[in-house]
């Protein structure tokens, strides 16, 4: 007899599913977005993790040390603003402070709730990598034109907004 905890989905024979309801052109297009957005996601995650080496950091550390960058923030704010799970910037937040690359400090505002700030040894991390991350945006960012990466970053902002706002 086992003890584990069956976790395999029950599954009705095919011809039992339910027809799926078909897509507007709006909602095909959509779909089709996401798709690429994973794709252009493990790319620039690709890209990402290769410049954050040049200041002897991982993507996702640079990724956290971005979101304390102007000013200390919770790790609550910081996974807000960064898109990443709480737990996943706390993981993150100590390793920094480990490696001395950040800091806690006291939160006036909550006492348990500590914030998270960069040191200068974050803040030189941050410059090596910009030393290479700034001329690639320069590329790229010639290659696709302003007119179009203003426009693909206003539609991702909206869709944002419209994605936040469902969660509420």
């Amino acid at each position: 007899m086992s003890t584990a905890r069956d976790t395999r989905l029950e599954v009705p024979p095919r011809e039992e599913w339910p027809d799926l309801p078909p897509h507007t052109e709006a909602g095909g297009v959509l779909t089709d977005l996401v798709l690429t957005t994973f794709r252009l996601n493990g790319r620039l995650m690709d890209v990402a993790q290769e410049m954050a080496a040049e200041g002897g950091i991982t993507a996702s550390w640079w990724q956290v040390l971005g979101g304390v960058l102007d000013q200390p923030r919770s790790v609550a704010d910081i996974a807000r603003l960064m898109g990443m799970t709480r737990q996943g910037v706390q993981r993150v937040a100590d390793l920094l402070v480990a490696r001395q690359l950040a800091e806690y400090r006291p939160n006036p505002a909550h006492q348990r709730a500590k914030l998270l700030a960069c040191t200068e040894a974050g803040y030189w991390a941050i410059r090596r990598i910009g030393l290479v991350q700034r001329p690639f945006a320069d590329r790229i960012g010639a290659e696709v034109g302003i007119d179009g990466l203003q426009t693909a970053l206003s539609i991702m902002r909206h869709l944002v907004d419209i994605l936040e706002a469902d969660r509420h």
